[in-house]
């Protein structure tokens, strides 16, 4: 069974709950999910032995917190390369952390993104669950064509 880490880092608890409907989203698609705070990954090792991993931030004042910054320093050497990746995030105005994470994981880290970043201002908004879980969904599909 394919594995999925999914990281979060939270100021309201909104993109928490996202991380956990993208999670639910992989579990309905048959992918084993784990989900972590971002302050819970201390090194590169715990992002060993998945196949896909899933960052996720709130934007706050255009960015993505500092936690997700570093764990994206940490990331960095973990050797994702080729794996099945995936970034979200909440927001209130503009909403560009996910988009960041979303390149350096592209870019930087060369992983297999699915689509483009999940952005949501919120789950109870306009289908917000239904949209975390489908994004879950599409990460399966892309680890399971």
């Amino acid at each position: 069974m394919a594995k999925a880490l999914v990281i979060y880092a939270t100021r309201s608890g909104e993109t928490e709950k996202i991380a956990g409907f993208i999670a639910e989203g992989l579990r309905m698609a048959g992918v084993d999910a784990d989900v972590l705070k971002v302050s819970d990954v201390k090194s590169e090792t715990q992002l060993e032995g998945f196949d896909a991993v899933v960052l996720g931030s709130a934007t706050y004042h255009g960015d993505m917190l500092q936690s997700m910054k570093t764990l994206l320093f940490i990331a960095e050497k973990a050797k994702l390369e080729g794996r099945v990746g995936g970034a979200f995030g909440a927001f209130g105005w503009s909403g560009e952390a996910p988009e960041r994470i979303h390149d350096t994981m592209k870019h930087i880290f060369h992983m297999e993104m699915t689509s483009d970043p999940l952005r949501l201002k919120s789950t109870a908004l306009g289908g917000g669950i239904q949209m975390a879980q489908d994004y879950g969904r599409a990460i399966a599909k892309k680890l399971n064509p």
